[in-house]
């Protein structure tokens, strides 16, 4: 788990969670020692303990589900504080059943209410004083970018769209560049003769190489004066990477992939996820099964044609296989040849759209897995006559056929159903990341961000 918080949440981003933790656990506590008194200090670490873990798990559960924690975006006081209310309901809903199904972590109300306000309190100033720290960048890391061509306005935007990204860039090296206009409020200079007495100025603590082309124009002798100084160099595409999620396809050179310390598929990796997806797999079917058999008789009293869909797809080393769902469109939706999909597309059948929505038509490729034809986690496999398609006109589009197909993936959960190519090129940035990052606890975690994906319908077509 500490492997997953470092990777893939941000360090500050794990302070400010446990921190609210520690809040809500404090805020109830000392409600009780406010009551009942320090005498039974066993009971308040024991049994009250348990209680006020329970609830701290339970809202924090809430605030995961409506999206409190992903502190990149820009939420108003009012659109934030509905939201931070409205989880707080849900989360007292869950109490209300936890506590009906085990009533001995039952609250007494005298003590429950007052605890609650007490959180409602501790939470909306901790949530006060963390935006504040954002939003003046306070305690962000320093950073001097060199260049201002493409690479460097792409981490730009990234940073400008992540406000908790943990960095602020300070100034910039580089050529005029009309072709991509720099925001004012970073100051730039065009003598790279100064970049060691800017770091020392700035006390930076990190410069990023973000060149679009490096040949001849690195400033080797600046560069090595500065990293003797004490100064971390980064590479911009890797920076890119570790602070965006993806890999900039468009940037990144075949030498750098080849060169690169990822993109590792070990024995155990391989054999670990194989007993991993068919365990899923055959749980899943399981739990799941008098969904499968409502669904099974619902598409055959709705419309003719079969129950299930089989599509063929592209799979491990571009093998074609079947891909099984339930078949959520008209039986004749292609009887023109195959299109992407559509918003609100005509062809889908009225409990077809609420399949979709809910994800319940992709039951069935568990028995792809088990099959062995997909993995639960993995790049979306796209169909054979896309592909083609695709492959001629977006580069390393192949690479992704290095690792088996996924039910569901890093790109499926950081971005929005897309059906252009446009979309394909901006999904294939994160399954390369993936793919050159691939673990058991990288898989875990797109499960876990998955269920709540599903819970709230996002991104379905």
């Amino acid at each position: 788990m500490p492997y997953i918080l470092k990777k893939y949440y941000p360090p500050r981003n794990v302070f400010f969670v446990l921190g609210e933790s520690l809040l809500i656990f404090l805020s109830i506590t000392l409600v009780y020692m406010a009551f009942r008194g320090t005498e039974n200090f066993m009971e308040i670490i024991t049994l009250y303990g348990v209680r006020a873990l329970v609830v701290t798990i339970i809202f924090q559960s809430s605030f995961y589900f409506f999206d409190l924690y992903d502190l990149g975006g820009f939420l108003s006081f009012h659109d934030a504080a509905a939201r931070i209310l409205q989880s707080f309901g849900v989360g007292c809903i869950f109490l209300a059943f936890f506590y009906y199904i085990f009533p001995i972590y039952i609250i007494p109300n005298r003590i429950f209410w007052p605890g609650f306000l007490a959180v409602c309190t501790a939470v909306f100033l901790w949530r006060y004083l963390y935006n504040y720290v954002l939003n003046k960048k306070m305690f962000a890391q320093s950073v001097i970018i060199l260049g201002t061509g493409k690479v460097a306005n792409d981490i730009i935007r990234e940073m400008e769209r992540k406000r908790d990204s943990g960095y602020e860039i300070v100034h910039m090296i580089g050529e005029e560049n009309t072709s991509f206009p720099l925001p004012k409020s970073i100051p730039v200079t065009t003598d790279i003769e100064q970049l060691p007495q800017l770091c020392r100025k700035y006390n930076v603590e990190r410069i990023v190489v973000a060149m679009d082309d490096r040949r001849g124009k690195t400033p080797i002798q600046q560069l090595m004066e500065c990293k003797f100084m004490g100064y971390p160099i980064e590479y911009g595409i890797k920076f890119y990477e570790r602070l965006a999620g993806k890999i900039l396809v468009e940037r990144v050179n075949p030498d750098w992939i080849i060169y690169s310390s990822g993109f590792k598929k070990g024995r155990l990796l391989t054999f670990s996820k194989q007993i991993i997806d068919i365990f899923l797999a055959l749980v899943g079917l399981i739990l799941t099964l008098p969904v499968t058999v409502a669904s099974a008789l619902i598409i055959r009293l709705e419309s003719p044609g079969p129950v299930f869909y089989l599509q063929e797809r592209t799979g491990l080393h571009e093998k074609p296989f079947r891909l099984i769902k339930f078949r959520s469109m008209q039986s004749d939706a292609e009887k023109d040849g195959p299109v992407w999909a559509m918003k609100n597309d005509t062809r889908v059948t009225r409990f077809g759209r609420f399949m979709r929505k809910t994800r319940i038509d992709e039951i069935p490729q568990m028995l792809n897995v088990l099959l062995g034809d997909m993995s639960f986690v993995g790049p979306r496999p796209e169909r054979p006559v896309f592909v083609e398609q695709l492959a001629q006109r977006i580069p390393y589009y192949s690479v992704r056929h290095n690792v088996k197909p996924g039910i569901t993936g890093w790109a499926q959960i950081c971005y929005p159903y897309g059906a252009s190519e446009e979309d394909a090129l901006r999904k294939l940035e994160y399954d390369l990341y993936y793919i050159k990052n691939m673990s058991l606890q990288m898989d875990f975690w797109v499960i876990f961000q998955t269920i709540k994906t599903v819970l709230f319908q996002k991104g379905a077509r």
